[in-house]
């Protein structure tokens, strides 16, 4: 006999017999009891994450055709990639993403800054959300894998998940953050920092400006953002407003490739500091000025950045690191004597403190120098001086537990670069999935990731998503 014949009579001898049942209760009971009369099962509500990780299917050729799209959106030639905050290439890029978040069936917003949200709705839509995302901004004849495959791997992962039946619990949201490089008004993770909360940065941005004098909110308002508001804090987001947030990304380093390992969980971010030093010299023409009468800023520039590296050797730790990254010198010319530059200085640490340590000795090398070569220490400013940041420990056994499902290995370790999801930690629990790339390069045109290993990174993705989103 079917077991829809006897659903009536069942449910007419339950409503009898147990009264007293909660519907949860009374229902499980009538599924129980119909199961035993008719000795078929009876289908119950399916469960947020029942597929097997095994059906996870990611479709790596449209995954890499769009990564070769995306990169296309550049105002350098190929292979380089060049795109800059607020660029018509920037805007045009911001459309192919939003055209890509369509497509997965994604609600799309966006703020103030042009942070860019793709949110799948999830069953209980009223939970906190789990997010993931990275960036597609690209620092001047770098490659086409920075933060791209956070991005175009995130939309892929909700992909994935939807075409393996998955349906959320929790709303899984895909962000695209604005200007994570510092390239055009020298603030990293720029989009990040603000959904962060970062008073400060609200209030400095309505007086920045690029090297073209172009103010931050004239430029924001060129690609159609910040349209109607001065005030950024509009983008601020309420911590916990996220329940956890997840960044897949390339290594950007190489020992995951050195070590054959496909996937790299990160435990912390270093925490970086940027200084921003200039000297003022008197300058003079090459050959008339002799050498005891010089007060040369260039060469206390040169001096400063020896002094950086000893600082940071000096430290005695692996995990401190360096970079005078900008050295300006003016007139610029071969035969003048420089009598004005402009440095600019990056380092980090996973030690906070000794990070500092390295700062303060930075400064006092800044001031000695100026002194002995006769020069005018005009500016020595502290940028930003972030703290690390710390995994969240339940975002690393889920993304453990994943790894160990989907039968891929995985390595411990540090981010020594730094990215948005230093500052989402300050929203949320955050985790890191890191993939190899080519000989650890990046920020240059050479930097590569395989198929596989971006559809490793994409699979770890989607199924740690799924878990998060069932909590």
């Amino acid at each position: 006999m079917e077991t829809k014949f006897l659903q009536p009579f069942l449910l007419l001898f339950l409503a009898i017999s147990v009264p007293c049942l909660s519907d949860a209760s009374y229902e499980e009971q009538a599924r129980k009891t119909m199961e035993e009369f008719s000795g078929y099962p009876v289908d119950s509500p399916p469960h947020h994450y029942s597929f097997s990780p095994s059906s996870l299917s990611v479709d790596i050729q449209g995954l890499q055709r769009q990564i070769e799209e995306l990169s296309s959106f550049s105002d350098a030639p190929a292979p380089a990639v060049t795109r800059i905050l607020y660029s018509q290439n920037d805007v045009l890029a911001r459309r192919y993403i939003k055209s890509l978040m369509e497509q997965a069936g994604l609600s799309i917003h966006e703020d103030a800054v042009g942070n860019i949200f793709g949110r799948w709705g999830g069953t209980e839509a009223a939970l906190s959300a789990v997010a993931t995302g990275s960036h597609i901004d690209a620092i001047p004849y770098s490659g086409k894998y920075d933060g791209v495959i956070g991005v175009l791997g995130a939309i892929e992962a909700i992909n994935v998940l939807k075409r393996s039946g998955f349906q959320p619990k929790r709303s899984l949201e895909v962000i695209m953050f604005t200007s994570e490089e510092p390239t055009r008004f020298g603030i990293s993770c720029l989009g990040s920092r603000l959904l962060a909360g970062n008073e400060e940065l609200a209030i400095a941005l309505k007086q920045a400006v690029d090297g073209q004098n172009i103010s931050f909110l004239e430029a924001a308002r060129s690609a159609g953002y910040a349209v109607h508001e001065d005030d950024l804090s509009s983008v601020f987001l309420k911590k916990d407003y996220y329940f956890s947030f997840i960044e897949l990304h390339i290594e950007q380093g190489p020992i995951l490739e050195e070590e054959g390992i496909p996937i790299g969980i990160v435990t912390a971010i270093a925490a970086p500091a940027s200084i921003s030093i200039d000297f003022e010299g008197n300058g003079g023409h090459a050959g008339a000025v002799l050498m005891p009468a010089r007060n040369d800023a260039g060469l206390a520039a040169a001096e400063l950045a020896l002094a950086v590296e000893k600082h940071v050797l000096d430290s005695g730790s692996f995990d401190t690191v360096g970079t005078v990254g900008v050295m300006e010198l003016h007139p610029g010319a071969v035969n003048s004597i420089p009598s004005k530059t402009h440095v600019e200085v990056d380092t980090r640490d996973i030690d906070e403190e000794r990070r500092n340590v390295v700062v303060n000795k930075i400064h006092q090398s800044a001031v000695r120098i100026a002194e002995n070569r006769g020069v005018k220490l005009s500016k020595f400013k502290i940028v930003n001086q972030d703290p690390p940041a710390l995994s969240s420990n339940s975002i690393i056994s889920t993304m453990r537990e994943a790894t160990k499902q989907l039968n891929v290995s995985f390595k411990l370790m540090i981010s020594r670069a730094y990215h948005d999801s230093l500052f989402m930690a300050r929203i949320s629990p955050m985790g890191m999935i890191f993939i190899p790339c080519y000989k650890g390069y990046s920020h240059k045109p050479e930097e590569f990731a395989s198929a596989q290993d971006i559809a490793n990174g994409v699979k770890v993705l989607a199924l740690t998503l799924a878990k998060l989103s069932a909590e």
